[in-house]
């Protein structure tokens, strides 16, 4: 039985490509005698809008998808912090201090996520105070020997997750970054299929890694494809991209909507791409 999910964080309000993603996790568990699942990804601080959730629902709804929802991240905060210790005994996390600029500034080579953290808190070891946690991925890696993950679209790829650096695991702002938070939650709630943009390819390479690390089940991905704006850019919040909200409070069709996003008809100005 195929399980699926759409997780979206209700920090703005979901546009066409959340449509489009959640469409996409929606109809590929029904065709396969599985179930859709709803999570809400709420651990972004003051920035995670309860109302939002609620609406997220409705747009949904609006869509005509059905779902059965599972526990908000609100809710798994301890099952975050205990990973987070397991990999701290392991000798594969480390404090670091860094803030982005930082990074930029250090940084010698660009990853798929932007600028590749060079490890500076690897070496100088940050008071762990105030800081955010990464892992160091190499030593992780030759830890687990080599891994692979498949994805439906792209075929079976061999796991790369030291390419972007140390990702931070956990954040100085919430109990877990997206890599640890979406992993665990995944392997929780029995997700066969995790069906998500293209843009986060790259980030399934760690989520591979700490599934070995974790003994998590290793499910399959399904990495679609983006809807873009005209000049190449995926949608999203911060570019104020219209929101579905909108158009379901302006009175128009949700159901034709969903259909027109499963033929691929898009409204002007954006197009299927991989950004």
């Amino acid at each position: 039985m195929e399980i699926t999910r759409f997780a979206p964080s209700p920090n703005g309000p979901l546009h066409l490509g959340h449509a489009f993603s959640a469409i996409a996790a929606h109809d590929l568990a029904p065709a396969r005698g599985g179930r859709f699942l709803l999570r809400i990804e709420d651990i972004d601080g003051p920035r995670s809008r309860p109302e939002l959730a609620e609406a997220f629902r409705l747009d949904l709804a609006w869509l005509g998808l059905t779902w059965d929802e599972v526990r908000p991240q609100s809710a798994r905060l301890a099952g975050y912090g205990a990973a987070a210790e397991r990999l701290r005994v392991m000798g594969l996390l480390y404090p670091c201090t860094c803030t982005r600029a930082d990074v930029a500034a250090a940084a010698t080579a660009m990853g798929p996520e932007g600028p590749v953290y060079p490890g500076t808190c690897r070496v100088r070891r940050a008071n762990p105070e105030g800081a955010a946690w990464r892992i160091d991925a190499a030593k992780a890696l030759a830890l687990t020997g080599p891994l692979t993950w498949e994805d439906e679209l792209a075929g079976v790829q061999r796991a790369q997750p030291d390419v972007a650096g140390d990702p931070v695991l956990v954040r100085k702002d919430a109990p877990a970054s997206y890599h640890l938070a979406a992993t665990l939650d995944d392997a929780a709630d029995g997700v066969t299929l995790v069906t998500r943009g293209r843009d986060l390819f790259a980030a399934t390479h760690i989520h591979r890694l700490l599934q070995a690390l974790l003994d998590l089940p290793v499910p399959r991905w399904h990495h679609h494809a983006l809807l873009l704006v005209a000049d190449g850019s995926k949608l999203a919040k911060r570019r104020g991209s219209p929101g579905l909200c909108e158009r379901r409070l302006a009175g128009e069709n949700g159901i034709a909507l969903a259909e027109d996003l499963r033929a691929h008809r898009f409204p002007a100005g954006i197009s299927l791409g991989s950004a």
